[in-house]
């Protein structure tokens, strides 16, 4: 995207952006709902509505602030508040509600896939509609790729955390569940270092070959 203008870079990722933030906690509610916890209906996180989910902070000034400083874009979004005690089986289903977010960034990421074969299709018929279904699919696929991969670190409190946290034996759960304080830390210190991006993007890369070659990319 680098042939286009600030303002151009900024309306293609806009939309893919708010998509892959707001499906991703707000799939996070409807699993726990599903399961038996009402706590993000109740408190109105049930919702795609955008603004429900945005952090000033973790949203907008950390993102911007770090892509424009190490070019990789990290960040976070307000929490859809689950109650892991009103669920039905709380360890199986603690694990599933976690997996939802990243489950539905995954279906994203196809659904941008779709959308840049879509665009190619057009071709040069009209252009003014290829170039924008390209370059807004482009992104797409690889926010909601990031999000995904990010997520399913086996960090707490990252959903991959919460996922792989009920997996381990009860006892050996609780004295993980205690390293939970320190994950952001330890997000940041492997931001800071490089290491994060080493883990993650080979990872990213091959998941979005693979997504691309589902539509013959």
């Amino acid at each position: 995207m680098t042939d286009l203008t600030t303002i151009q870079q900024i309306a293609v990722m806009a939309l893919p952006v708010l998509l892959a933030i707001t499906v991703h906690e707000a799939a996070h509610g409807y699993a726990a709902r599903k399961f038996g916890d009402n706590t993000a209906m109740m408190l109105g996180r049930l919702s795609l509505n955008p603004l429900k989910h945005i952090d000033p902070v973790g949203t907008v000034l950390v993102p911007v602030v770090v892509y424009l400083t190490t070019g990789f874009l990290f960040g976070w979004a307000k929490p859809v508040p689950v109650n892991f005690r009103n669920l039905r089986n709380p360890r199986r289903d603690m694990a599933l509600v976690a997996a939802a977010g990243p489950g539905a960034n995954l279906l994203m990421a196809i659904a941008w896939v779709v959308i840049i074969k879509l665009g190619l299709l057009v071709g040069d018929t009209a252009p003014w509609v290829t170039l924008p279904l390209i370059y807004m699919g482009g992104f797409g696929l690889l926010i909601n790729v990031i999000l995904m991969v990010l997520n399913m670190l086996p960090i707490l409190p990252l959903d991959g955390g919460r996922v792989l946290s009920p997996m381990l034996p009860p006892r050996l759960s609780v004295y993980y569940a205690r390293l939970e304080p320190y994950g952001l830390y330890i997000i940041l210190g492997l931001l800071v270092t490089g290491l994060l991006g080493q883990i993650i993007w080979p990872i990213v890369q091959v998941v979005q070959d693979l997504l691309r070659g589902l539509v013959g990319l």
